[in-house]
């Protein structure tokens, strides 16, 4: 006959096991589904801000040459 200390273990090491499955599972579909998806939509942005530094750069130095062209 087991005692409750035993059936009470027994519980617990079923649910924590029960846990670690989901979290697992959970890593898993992040892994498979998230992360690509952010390191492509990531990559996007990457290169649009890229873009937008360019542009902006490019039209500071506009402004320094009118500038230096006044004086």
């Amino acid at each position: 006959m087991s005692s409750n200390f035993d059936d009470t273990k027994r519980k617990l090491d079923q649910a924590a096991a029960n846990v670690e499955r989901e979290i697992k599972g959970v890593i898993q579909r992040l892994n498979d589904h998230v992360v690509p998806k952010l390191r492509t939509e990531g990559t996007q942005a990457l290169r649009s801000m890229a873009q937008e530094l360019q542009k902006l750069a490019d039209k500071m130095d506009d402004s320094e040459k009118t500038a230096a062209t006044k004086k």
